[in-house]
């Protein structure tokens, strides 16, 4: 059994659709960050960054924070949804890129772009063309290809996971998924996974996901 601890964001999307992949129990615990429920004594025991998600496996008793290493230890633990060899590094480095560019890049443009439009020309623009940026490095790598890792035509794996739910938010990115229809394509088929639909709403329905 899993305890998952997360919220409406895309990395606390990431894990849950991840275990819905996996189809493992796990319990969702909601840890409201609008309400500061990250800042509990409690949460910080499990995630000392207050940040979510957080999970602790109760057939271990191991606590890990961070996305990225949660999704690492989850399909290394059960050997699904990851690839081998010299392609094992490939997910890992598209996991990367969204761990250190994709996310945070793709955070602040939601910062200036929704939610404080208006206050910072430069923000805006800024952070506007590092999505496009970011958007057209992605649409490149799946010119060809179904996913982002893998030999061939790729495999789904947790690298596709991790990005997922980012470009889910592209209304407020002010990107237009027409503009990248490999990305666009992709986007198309990952949203039709009943186990991707299922995770995205965890731990509460906020809206379903976008369409292009």
């Amino acid at each position: 059994m899993i305890d998952l601890y997360t919220w409406t964001t895309p990395n606390g999307r990431k894990v849950s659709i991840l275990l819905e992949e996996l189809g493992v129990p796990y319990t969702a615990h909601a840890i409201d960050i609008g309400k500061d429920d990250q800042f509990a004594p409690g949460f910080l025991k499990i995630s000392p960054n207050n940040k979510i998600p957080a999970i602790v496996d109760q057939e271990t008793g191991l606590s890990l924070m961070e996305s990225g290493a949660i999704l690492l230890y989850l399909a290394q633990k059960h050997q699904r949804f990851t690839v081998e060899g010299e392609e094992y590094w490939r997910m890992v480095e598209w996991l990367m890129w969204q761990m250190g560019g994709l996310g945070p890049m793709l955070g602040q443009a939601h910062h200036f772009l929704k939610f404080n439009r208006g206050t910072s020309d430069y923000a805006e623009t800024r952070y506007g063309k590092e999505a496009q940026r970011l958007y057209s490095v992605l649409n490149t790598r799946l010119d060809g290809r179904d996913y982002v890792a893998g030999e061939g035509n790729g495999a789904y794996t947790i690298a596709d996971m991790a990005i997922f739910p980012w470009i889910a938010r592209f209304e407020w990115q002010d990107i237009d998924l027409n503009a990248y229809p490999n990305v666009k394509d992709w986007y198309l088929r990952l949203a039709d996974r009943p186990a991707v639909q299922k995770g995205y709403h965890v731990p509460k329905f906020v809206s379903d996901l976008p369409m292009p």
